[in-house]
């Protein structure tokens, strides 16, 4: 990011009041369209009550069920968000910088990956189901066919058309299979009070709590992810008779299955054990006893044999402090000697943008493709702000056509895809899930699939489009996001 303009002291506090304005868009920005197409949100009413109720369940029922996680949370949210102050202010872009004696993709970086302290492979296969309209088909064909338990946890569980229709297949699959759901409590609040861009059908009506709409009448558990700190859980992890599984970006939303660019992978083989282990303990600490639901080791069920591809489970989460996700990536640029290709809504980290600029310096082909607008004003400014930077280095920054919330990036010979942002947000603060491999085929699927397409989608960012009275002090309440 640019580091011209000094930051306003009162930034900490703009930066948490915009807390709520990121991931997955500026709820804010996006509530406005609610009177052009009122059917598709919650009324005010509804709106402003839901979102009492979250800050309640967000602070004294959180303090209640989690209060280790509340303490680590906090802690981390306060080191996290003294460091990015700091850091804001200091580029590091001009250091030298001496890239690792191994490439993404080799078995050296593996290894350098596991001493890292992040997770060790399993097999898997994976496709890519790009957009909505491959991915809700996809996932409608895997619910039909579940035989034992359907587990779905998203961000958003949006009330609108698409939301309720997701919300109707799995209430009547409930009368034959477990049917368990787990939505964050802020993000899927804030949606409902935002309207998409398109109108849904005419006579339309939101269900005010889509979890009590899930659960009346129907055998479906439903919970919220609490908030403490107003810190989300931006996961999406779909799991389906321990046999398939699906995880990206695409929360169950019109907007997601109509209106963006996106990406969810089906993953089949032994490694969707693991994403069962991962939302059964997401489940646990979500229920009545919280944080005491983890100090009971369940029972678990060995992984199936299989074969394909291995894949890393990487994650967010700062109460148990990993940051695997951002120490995996900038690890990945640092030592990349041929390409770094990123797809991804929101760039905002001064740390992604300093090395992409040092790895653009040692000659390797940087190629960035951001969304031609986002849907959050601050975050736009903060692409716009680390684009001048980028272009400045010589990297190619693409624009697509339109809002792209995929978030996937391959370098050399390893690719990472999953729920997070290079933001701030993503990196330090949220909850979220990636996975990462080095297999060939993970990597062609990725570059077949999303990044040899976009490339003829997209054109070059134009040095004047990422010019903009306020951005200056927009980028800066963007580095805290």
């Amino acid at each position: 990011m640019n580091r011209k303009s000094a930051i306003p002291p009162c930034l900490p506090l703009l930066a948490l009041a915009a807390l709520a304005c990121n991931s997955c868009g500026s709820f804010a920005a996006n509530a406005r369209k609610s009177a052009e197409h009122p059917p598709q949100a919650s009324s005010p009413l509804d709106g402003g009550f839901g979102l009492a109720m979250t800050t309640l369940r967000a602070t004294a029922l959180a303090t209640v069920r989690q209060p280790v996680t509340t303490l680590r949370t906090g802690g981390a949210l306060a080191w996290n968000r003294s460091r990015e102050f700091v850091r804001a202010n200091i580029s590091l872009a001009d250091l030298p910088q001496q890239p690792p004696p191994y490439t993404p993709g080799s078995e050296a970086f593996e290894r350098a990956l596991e001493r890292k302290g992040i997770r060790k492979l399993a097999h898997g296969t994976v496709r890519a189901r790009v957009d909505g309209p491959e991915f809700f088909p996809a996932l409608q064909r895997e619910v039909a066919a579940a035989r034992e338990t359907i587990d779905t946890q998203v961000f958003i569980f949006d009330n609108d058309d698409t939301g309720v229709a997701c919300a109707d297949a799995l209430r009547a699959r409930s009368r034959d299979v477990r049917v368990r759901v787990l939505f964050d409590d802020l993000g899927t609040t804030l949606a409902h009070t935002a309207a998409p861009d398109t109108p849904g059908p005419n006579g339309f009506s939101p269900p005010a709590n889509i979890a009590r709409y899930l659960e009346n009448g129907s055998r479906v558990r439903a919970r919220r992810i609490l908030n403490p700190w107003l810190v989300s859980d931006h996961t999406k992890l779909i799991v389906i008779d321990h046999r398939t599984a699906f995880l990206g970006g695409m929360n169950l939303g019109r907007e997601y299955r109509s209106e963006w660019h996106d990406l969810m992978v089906q993953v089949e083989g032994p490694v969707v054990g693991l994403l069962q282990r991962e939302f059964n303990r997401s489940w646990r600490k979500a229920g009545p006893w919280g944080d005491l639901a983890l100090l009971r080791s369940p029972a678990r069920r060995r992984l199936p044999p299989g074969g394909g591809p291995l894949l890393r489970l990487m994650r967010t989460d700062p109460a148990e402090g990993r940051y695997d996700i951002l120490n995996a990536t900038r690890l990945a640029i640092r030592a990349s000697r041929k390409r770094i290709w990123i797809e991804n809504p929101y760039v905002a980290s001064d740390e992604i943008a300093d090395d992409l600029v040092a790895a653009a310096r040692r000659g390797v082909d940087v190629r960035v493709i951001l969304p031609s607008r986002s849907d959050s004003g601050i975050m736009d400014a903060g692409n716009h702000a680390t684009a001048r930077q980028l272009m400045a280095a010589g990297i190619q920054v693409l624009r697509y056509p339109r809002m792209t919330h995929l978030k996937a990036m391959i370098c050399d010979d390893w690719t990472t895809f999953g729920s997070a942002n290079l933001d701030t947000l993503s990196l330090r603060i949220n909850r979220e899930f990636n996975l990462a491999s080095n297999a060939p085929e993970v990597v062609r699927e990725l570059e077949r699939r999303i990044f040899l397409p976009d490339f003829r989608r997209c054109r070059p960012f134009r040095p004047a489009e990422t010019d903009g009275p306020l951005n200056p002090l927009a980028e800066s309440i963007a580095d805290h996001l």
